[in-house]
């Protein structure tokens, strides 16, 4: 009999042990897995009618919040000039989970539920007070974000900039855009047409240009061959390097050619600052080749190529807004590192990492971590944290910056002067890459900042699939830009 009782009660724990693991599973190891499940109708209900934080441009314009609703759900998530700032805000969805843009990245704290809010749920607990989620301050400035917008207009594209010394991003813009409110409809039906609309096709407007779509940098780059050049030490501005109306690419029949006769250069030679003036393309595939693949490729490393770059939130906050990774080819035969060198072939950049280019020359090369969010705050106001600026390399030194600088300037002054700024000074590198069925088509491109001699913005600009050089396409957009930031 005591055997018998014995392999019962042996039983009986055993059966208690497997309740309690999977139960600890089950609320612990797989709750968040389980919440974020669109088919957990008890989570959707919970999510939607808590009292969602809002999310605020720096100067408190409102661009996204909860308004009460008479229906199951309790709240509606609206959006005012949805369109405008959807790349920042992201969505939150009846039927599909935030995973992007700020709804995603701090989730947790706009729906009230990370960590850092359990003294508010606590105290809301006691009175008897409605829970309401933590307000995201961000560093978007609406006047800037409202002009790179309609300067883009109906074209495929992306705008960027940001703030020399502290990488807070001013403005990010991605075209075509969408209007988050028709995701946020509390008509399900609705929601996921909308969605279904949206996400359809590779150019689907849901795809953050500025950070998710890596593109051929073109001529932008050259700024990066530029710094690896005069990290050397074995240049200077009016070093005489190679040119040339056409150069063929090594171990092949491919000619090169120059879209500028100044870029040519006298004889076949060329400083340095006139082939960064006139983009001599001749110049840069030999300039890349002499200098070789590891050099161009760790000057690009440290300026934040090959890293995905985090730009919101962590894991115990939600899921984080990254930028894809924008890339360099590894170990390129000649022929490919010359035509990486003008950013074109292999090579591949995000708006917002050319930007990043932009800001670090501006800032004695130093390169800053991007941010999206100046501080957060619970509802009784009370700063939950606070953003502060952080360095993420020390990509040249500062005699390197300034003789960028000065390369940059004779973009504009020699160049291209309508991209002058009246009693400003300004920096720029323009960029044209081609793409398409037999080079087709053009990426227009341009990154710059101002004032040179004071920097306090830098911007990238892209203009997608046009028929226009980027001094064209995008320069006017970026001396738009610029204008607004500084008459500010």
């Amino acid at each position: 009999m005591n055997k018998y009782l014995r392999q019962l009660f042996t039983a009986v724990v055993a059966l208690f042990v497997i309740l309690g693991l999977s139960s600890t599973i089950i609320m612990a190891v797989r709750a968040n897995a389980l919440n974020n499940d669109p088919r957990n109708a008890r989570s959707l209900y919970h999510q939607l009618g808590a009292y969602r934080g809002a999310i605020l441009a720096s100067d408190g314009t409102v661009m996204a919040k909860s308004e009460p609703v008479n229906d199951a759900f309790k709240y509606l998530r609206t959006y005012s000039n949805g369109p405008l700032y959807a790349p920042v805000t992201g969505f939150f969805s009846i039927n599909q989970t935030a995973d992007r843009g700020l709804e995603a990245s701090r989730s947790m704290l706009l729906n009230g539920e990370a960590d850092s809010l359990i003294w508010q749920r606590a105290k809301t607990m006691l009175t008897g007070a409605t829970d309401q989620g933590a307000s995201i301050e961000t560093s978007i400035d609406p006047k800037l974000q409202q002009v790179a917008y309609d300067q883009l207009g109906t074209r495929d594209g992306a705008a960027v900039a940001i703030e020399v010394s502290t990488g807070r991003i001013l403005a990010m813009v991605s075209t075509p855009s969408y209007d988050p409110n028709k995701l946020a409809t509390h008509d399900t039906k609705a929601a996921s047409q909308a969605y279904n609309e949206l996400s359809a096709g590779q150019n689907s407007p849901l795809i953050n240009r500025a950070t998710s779509q890596l593109y051929p940098p073109g001529s932008t780059f050259k700024t990066i061959v530029a710094s690896a050049a005069l990290e050397t030490g074995d240049y200077q501005t009016d070093t005489k390097i190679p040119a040339g109306s056409s150069y063929t690419l090594p171990g092949t029949a491919t000619q090169l050619p120059n879209a500028e006769a100044q870029a040519d250069g006298v004889n076949g030679q060329i400083s340095l600052q006139e082939a960064v003036a006139w983009s001599s393309n001749t110049a840069f595939a030999q300039l890349g080749v002499k200098l070789g693949a590891s050099k161009v490729s760790d000057m690009a490393t440290k300026l934040g190529f090959g890293s995905t770059i985090t730009i919101d939130g962590t894991e115990s906050t939600g899921t984080p807004m990254t930028a894809t990774a924008s890339t360099f080819p590894s170990d390129p035969t000649d022929d490919k590192l010359a035509l990486a060198s003008i950013g074109q072939g292999d090579t591949t950049a995000t708006p917002l990492q050319m930007a990043m280019v932009a800001q670090a020359i501006a800032n004695n090369g130093k390169l800053m971590q991007p941010t999206l969010v100046d501080r957060v705050r619970a509802a009784d106001l009370t700063v939950l944290s606070q953003t502060k600026p952080q360095t993420m390399a020390n990509a040249f030194s500062e005699d390197s910056a300034d003789k960028l600088t000065t390369m940059m300037e004779s973009v504009v002054t020699e160049a291209n002067p309508q991209l002058a700024i009246d009693g400003i000074k300004v920096a720029a590198k323009t960029g044209t890459a081609q793409i398409g069925t037999d080079n087709s088509a053009i990426d227009g491109w341009v990154i710059g900042f101002a004032p040179a001699d004071d920097p306090q913005i830098a911007v990238a600009v892209l203009v997608h699939n046009t028929d226009v050089y980027g001094s064209l396409a995008a320069g006017p957009i970026m001396r738009a830009m610029m204008q607004e930031a500084l008459q500010q």
